[in-house]
């Protein structure tokens, strides 16, 4: 068994806790809301996952990048400090994995508005739009998924406006749209998360392809690679 260390105990930290021995990680570090020490206690850890708040990610990136240990985050609404983080990684040599989703059903999303938005790109006739909901705890808005759907879609070529749409609501895990409409026809497609089930397992996956590895990744990037390595 591999040794976790998790950063943010809650929801999201104890169901990854709870599917960790499915992928081979004995939990041997837990982190509280109220615990961001990084210190010691990481010795011989083989890897962490971060699912606690998007205004500590930073810090967290720049102390634990020396010590070694590969980290796999989690949190949302922190990209505005890329660029600080990826510069602590570098700096240290480390190993860092993000993405705005660790869904495999999202990853299989992007490729699809991929598709659909390179095939309707020349076709004038159609508009598209973007909408996404999830709980009312969620505080990022747009979705950080919504808006990796938006750097998919214009990366294959669609060039036109994108209207775009978030709603905060109840308990609901997340639901992503993506559609096109002309005066002939609309085209929607959809994802929607029954529970956290799918990122945790997702990022467990990402954990396990991370120990002894050392890089900056984006899950997007490297999913098909984490999937076949099960």
């Amino acid at each position: 068994m591999s040794r976790l260390a998790l950063i943010g105990y809650g929801r999201m930290g104890k169901l990854v806790e709870q599917l960790a021995p499915e992928h081979g990680f004995e939990v041997v570090l837990r982190l509280d809301g109220s615990d961001h020490r990084i210190d010691e206690r990481f010795q011989g850890v083989d890897v962490a996952i971060d699912f606690s708040n998007a205004a500590a990610v930073p810090e967290t990136v720049e102390r634990l990048a020396p010590l070694g240990v590969p980290l796999v985050e989690g949190t949302t609404g922190w990209h505005e400090s890329l660029p600080r983080v990826r510069e602590a990684i570098e700096t240290n040599q480390a190993g860092f994995l993000h993405g705005a989703n660790f869904s495999v059903g999202v990853q299989v999303f992007y490729k699809l508005a991929e598709a659909a938005s390179r095939l309707l790109a020349g076709e004038t006739s159609y508009e598209a739009w973007l909408y996404e909901i999830h709980h009312s705890k969620k505080k990022d808005a747009p979705s950080g998924t919504l808006l990796q759907i938006r750097k998919a879609m214009e990366g294959a070529g669609w060039n036109r406006g994108i209207d775009v749409a978030s709603n905060r609501a109840g308990a609901i895990p997340g639901t992503h749209q993506i559609g096109f409409d002309s005066e002939a026809d609309t085209i929607a497609l959809q994802h929607t998360a029954r529970n956290r089930a799918g990122f945790a397992h997702g990022a467990l996956r990402g954990a396990r392809w991370m120990v002894g590895r050392r890089g900056f990744y984006e899950f997007s990037q490297v999913w098909e690679e984490i999937v076949a390595s099960r």
